[in-house]
């Protein structure tokens, strides 16, 4: 092993065969380059829905889950009348072109920019990241297999981490020379090279072994995952939102993300009202919140990179599932005790390194036993609204919390037992995809007498 060569010790240590590795590259690179656009204006972002104050951000979170009830219709419309390719890059490229029209109005009307017109970058901010992500992780679990995302989703996930460092420092270096507004031409830039990515992966042949869930029913041959970009999904732009509450595994996933959003929107708030409590001074909000992301992407690197790829694989989607659960329901303990800065640091950094580096691939190989229309159109429900609906329920929650005066320890006394629900909720999404999973194979496999049975009817004719 010491004498292979780079190449071959790489997929050894990714767990990656060599025909896979360009469709892996591909996707790492579309997830750095999504994140970079992303990340590049999340500063500004941030910025701006702190104008006045954090209830306002609790309203732009409800504006948000909104605009993402309007803007589903469309996209499911999107997909059921046009190819894969056309509909993802009819999306990005609609971003990309809000993006331009914002840096226009940033330089050509700076004056009409003000806290209303910053609350609406927030919303649109908002949508844009959900919009984004989903529809990557959507396009891995389309053409990658159960058994192919348990092994590399993970380490997928490292190019949009790598993103989310790349990002803010990009958006240090060039703030000051260019100017804000330039940031947003800068994130426009990479959404076009992500769509570009996107194609790329959309036309590899990784996965193309992998049966489509929609064809399961049938004993043909395995679809052909690289012809689907060509092919119209179809059906009605409201069937996502039907098929979520006509399967008790898809209504499970949408419970899954709620209660996932719940939890980090408690987190969220509580690291907002106590880095607000040490002063209004800005440049120490913002000093605070970059050393809880550094710290965050630090350890998120180190997970993804070096276990998350082998504990999935390992363990299993269940037991991987439930483990920000069980870490959410130790963290609030904790802070609960210590009540300090310093421990809500930590419970974060823990929080958002599990989630991104273990929960979010695992999470995204639960769609990979479903059809293509949910891969894409109840995904986008669960993944944008689902989300956003959690974002507005943790919020309010929280916004109770503290007007009945209670602190850290009511938080964690509702906290906790949501959490180990949670939990238990995540063990049966795991066992329910194995169960699916395994019916697909059967289904595929054909009976053990039709050979024989065929070979004696063709000597019978002859």
């Amino acid at each position: 092993m010491r004498n292979a060569p780079l190449r071959h010790r790489l997929a050894a240590l990714f767990n990656i065969r060599r025909e896979e590795a360009v469709p892996v590259l591909l996707a790492v690179f579309f997830f750095f380059c999504i994140l970079t656009a992303l990340m590049v204006l999340r500063p500004a972002r941030d910025a701006l829905g702190m104008q006045r104050g954090i209830e306002t951000v609790r309203w732009l979170f409800i504006g948000t889950a909104l605009v993402t009830l309007l803007a589903n219709p469309l996209f499911g419309w999107l997909v059921s009348r046009f190819r894969r390719l056309r509909f993802i890059a009819v999306t990005y490229l609609f971003f990309a072109a809000t993006l331009v029209g914002f840096h226009l109005l940033l330089v050509f009307a700076p004056d009409a920019i003000g806290t209303t017109s910053g609350q609406v970058f927030y919303v649109w901010f908002s949508v844009f990241n959900l919009f984004a992500t989903m529809l990557f992780w959507a396009l891995m679990a389309d053409r990658f297999s159960l058994e192919q995302s348990k092994r590399f989703f993970a380490l997928i996930a490292v190019g949009g981490t790598l993103g989310a460092i790349f990002g803010p420092w990009l958006a240090a270096v060039l703030a000051q020379s260019l100017g804000t507004s330039a940031l947003l031409l800068v994130s426009a830039g990479f959404l076009m090279l992500a769509l570009c990515a996107a194609w790329a992966v959309a036309r590899s042949q990784a996965g193309k072994d992998a049966p489509d869930a929609r064809s399961c029913v049938s004993h043909d041959a395995p679809h052909d995952r690289a012809s689907a970009a060509y092919v119209v999904i179809g059906g009605s732009a409201w069937q996502g939102l039907r098929a979520v509450f006509r399967s008790p595994y898809l209504l499970g996933i949408a419970g899954y993300v709620i209660i996932m959003a719940i939890m980090a929107t408690l987190l969220y708030f509580t690291r907002l009202q106590m880095v607000a409590a040490l002063g209004e001074d800005m440049d120490q909000r913002t000093a605070i919140f970059a050393r809880i992301d550094l710290i965050t992407q630090v350890a998120t690197l180190l997970l993804q990179a070096v276990i998350a790829g082998r504990l999935m694989k390992r363990l299993g989607v269940h037991v991987t599932l439930i483990l920000l659960p069980l870490t959410v329901a130790l963290g609030f303990i904790g802070l609960a005790i210590a009540g300090t800065l310093a421990a809500l640091i930590v419970f974060e950094a823990a929080f958002r390194a599990i989630q991104r580096a273990l929960t979010r691939p695992a999470r995204e190989t639960l769609y990979t036993v479903v059809s293509r229309e949910d891969k894409y159109k109840s995904k986008a429900f669960i993944d944008t609204f689902g989300y956003r609906g959690g974002d507005v329920a943790g919020a309010q929650l929280e916004g109770a919390l503290g007007r009945l005066g209670m602190g850290l320890a009511g938080l964690a006394s509702l906290a906790i037992p949501l959490a180990l629900a949670w939990a238990a909720l995540g063990l049966w999404l795991g066992r329910t995809q194995q169960r699916i999973d395994a019916g697909r194979e059967s289904s595929f496999s054909p009976a053990p007498q039709a050979v024989p049975d065929l070979l004696s009817t063709t000597m019978r004719q002859r």
